[in-house]
């Protein structure tokens, strides 16, 4: 009897498995190697975009807040890497004189050492626990609002107040405002930038650490505004490899222009963003 013949074996012998082994190493090499500028282009557009973002966004509040800022108080150290300024609460006109001679409104009377109060002309003014009262700040001596002397403790707190008391001290305001305005000011405001090589440095926030007649610096026994935590001290921006504040006064009678220039450095690639704004010097 003859026997059926075996079928014959199927599959894959070991040299067309390296071949296509092979043959699909090449076709990914190939297609790596398009694929590879399109992504390193995504990525690096998404870094781009990531560090404008930040440092734009850093630039935007700190123009914001020195639009804010109380007349002849904004300064740059030397280094020009660290700007400070006085937030404006609040603003308003004070009551000169009586309406007749007869009348009883409170006014503020510059004469006299002991008035502490006033009355408050047109719309009320809001006041917030520990805020201060200043009137007709120069920024120079006599009437510094740092040094103390355009600037009293203000004993008046709460929201629509007609009426305002403070502390004289041991003399009264020492100019009166030629537009009869006062303002009521916060703790002053620190912008620290703190630039390294590579991108490896800071853009920080600092405020709550009182009045200084000298602008806050780092010290080599200890820093001011390293002591700050929490809130008082907010991290804007990193990768901080440059930076540059500028205040200028020539550019009119009434107003300075402050020139914010930061640079972000990030594998290897930097970019740079300029503000500029202007800020109120007529107090």
């Amino acid at each position: 009897m003859l026997r059926p013949r075996s079928p014959r074996p199927r599959g894959f012998t070991l040299m067309e498995a390296v071949i296509v082994i092979a043959l699909m190493g090449v076709v990914g090499a190939m297609v790596a190697g398009f694929l590879r500028h399109p992504i390193n282009a995504y990525v690096d557009l998404a870094r781009r975009a990531e560090m404008t973002d930040e440092a734009d966004g850093a630039l935007r509040r700190m123009a914001r807040e020195l639009q804010g800022a109380l007349p002849n108080s904004v300064r740059v150290n030397a280094a020009g890497n660290r700007i400070e300024f006085v937030p404006v609460r609040s603003a308003g006109r004070y009551r000169t004189a009586r309406s007749t001679p007869a009348g009883t409104e409170d006014f503020l009377d510059f004469t006299l050492a002991t008035d502490g109060s006033f009355a408050v002309l047109g719309p009320t003014v809001s006041a917030q626990s520990g805020d201060q009262l200043v009137v007709y700040n120069l920024g120079l001596v006599g009437s510094d609002v740092y040094a103390g002397t355009s600037r009293r403790v203000l004993g008046s707190s709460g929201a629509s107040l007609s009426n305002l008391s403070y502390t004289v001290g041991g003399a009264q305001f020492p100019y009166a405002s030629p537009t009869h305005r006062f303002h009521i000011v916060g703790q002053p405001i620190t912008y620290a930038c703190a630039a390294q090589a590579a991108g490896a440095g800071s853009l920080r926030r600092y405020s709550g650490y009182g009045f200084q007649a000298a602008q806050p610096t780092n010290t080599n026994t200890g820093s001011l505004l390293g002591n700050l935590i929490g809130a008082n001290n907010a991290l804007l921006s990193s990768s901080v490899s440059a930076c540059t504040f500028t205040y200028n006064t020539s550019v009119s009678a009434h107003k300075a222009l402050v020139t914010l220039r930061l640079t972000l450095t990030r594998s290897g690639e930097s970019i740079t963003l300029l503000q500029q704004v202007f800020v109120e010097n007529s107090p």
